[in-house]
Formats: structure tokens, sequence, C-alpha cells
């Protein structure tokens, strides 16, 4: 029997991030053929722990482009008392910048015609390493574009999408694009769509068909691992084993 898969999801009060969460979870089900289940860090229902509490055992797949504080503790403290595999997050995969790269396009064509400058906007941590994932983007994408590419955040690190959009026309560029670096619609997409002076501004990439083989691909090697005997094959991803110390009698709320 297939093992359980849950999306560990920061969470947000806009309604239409929990949407296009849910349309992820649809995609990743035929491709796992695995049982899939939306865990929310904050702000949304059901909780991580609630989740969990119901699925011991279960793979938890961060839906994070970030190794910031819930990827690399919110999330394992709550899966070691369940006995579960965390996966890594997306941070730094090809894929993410080639449904990055889709979106920008998307934006350009409905503005009316490819950018001159593009502005990659993560959701920025302050926990080191916790950019890396928007900075590897950003390295990504410029392979990808024949324009400047430079990077923003739109908290905790420096600069803000504003300030680097005014830089860049201050430079002389005119049709400035922001690749929105983020998974979900919230308050940083509805905070990118009022900076002023962009020509274009992509869509959140949580429904991405890219983002959705990369958590199947995540799961695989993690129920995989949990079956077959001998060492992982090369470029596997790495899960996080953790062992459960009695599982709680109540669900956490």
């Amino acid at each position: 029997m297939k093992r359980n898969l849950v999306l560990a999801v920061h969470g947000s009060t806009v309604p239409e991030a929990a949407t296009a969460v849910g349309r992820l979870a649809d995609a990743v089900r035929p491709l796992t053929g695995a049982p899939v289940t939306v865990g929310y860090l904050d702000h949304r229902k059901p909780s991580l722990p609630y989740v969990l509490a119901d699925r011991p055992g279960a793979v938890v797949v961060p839906l994070l482009l970030g190794d910031g504080y819930h990827r690399t503790v919110d999330i394992p403290s709550v899966a070691r008392h369940f006995d579960c595999a965390v996966t890594r997050g997306l941070a730094g995969e090809h894929g993410v910048a080639l449904a990055l790269y889709d979106r920008l396009r998307a934006a350009e064509r409905a503005a009316g015609g490819p950018a001159d400058a593009v502005v990659v906007a993560g959701a920025g941590s302050s926990r080191p390493g916790g950019d890396d994932g928007t900075l590897t983007a950003v390295r990504q994408l410029r392979r990808l574009l024949p324009v400047p590419v430079t990077v923003a955040y739109c908290s905790a690190s420096a600069p803000a999408p504003a300030e680097e959009v005014a830089r860049l026309h201050a430079a002389g560029f005119r049709r400035v694009a922001v690749a929105a670096h983020l998974l979900a619609p919230g308050r940083f997409t509805r905070a990118l769509a009022e900076v002023p002076g962009t020509w274009a501004v992509s869509e959140p990439l949580a429904d991405h068909a890219r983002v959705a083989g990369l958590v199947a691909a995540r799961y695989a090697t993690a129920d995989g691992r949990a079956e077959a005997a001998g060492p992982p094959g090369p470029g596997a991803t790495r899960t996080t084993r953790t062992t459960m110390g009695g599982r709680p009698g109540a669900r956490a709320a």
C-alpha cells in the first residue's frame, strides 16, 4: 500500500492560495498513486500536526522554495513525533527555474512583448542560507534569458522589489518585469502587483506542472527507500527519517 503523501505548506489568509495548492495536490495524485493531503503551518486548517497525527509514517514534502526556519526546524520537529520521512524542499531545483521562466513568458505575452530586464522576487529569509533557493533561481534564469536578471526580496532581505525596479529604471531599462519566485497567491504577490513601473509580473508557481513533477519525484525517492534494500542510487533525494517518540493521544490544532 502506498504511503501517505503530505504537502507541508506555509499557509495564507488569501483564499486563492489554498485553491492553487489544491490544484497541485490534484496534479500529484495521479503521478504518485498515493493519498495526498495538505497540512498547513500557519493561517489555515488542517494544521500539519493534525494531519500527521492520522498519518504516521507519511512522506512529508515541504512545499517551500527556500531553506529557512520552516523547512529546517518547524517541519522536522513536527514530523519526528509521527515517524515521518521529510524530504528536501524545492529550493534550487532546475524545474523551479523552468516553471518560473514559463510564468514570466506568459506575463510578458500578456503585457505585449518581452522585458528588457527581469527582477526575480523571492519571499526572503533572515536565516543563513534561507535565500539560496532564490539566488539559484536567478542564476538559472540568467542562462535562459538574453536580458539582465537581478534579485529582490519581499521581506527580511534586501533589496525590496520596488527598490530594484526603480534602480533598473534609473539605469535606463524601460520594460522591467518581475518574476515571482513564490508558490501561491498571498500578501507578497499582492504587493508585487502594486510595485510601480513594472512591465509585467508573473503568476506564482504552485500549480505549474513542473512543480507537481518535482513533488512526485521527492515522494517516489522517499517511498522507494523505505521498501528497497541497499543505498540509494546517484542523484537520489535525501530524506530525513525521524523516529517517533510516542504518538500523542490527541491531535494538535
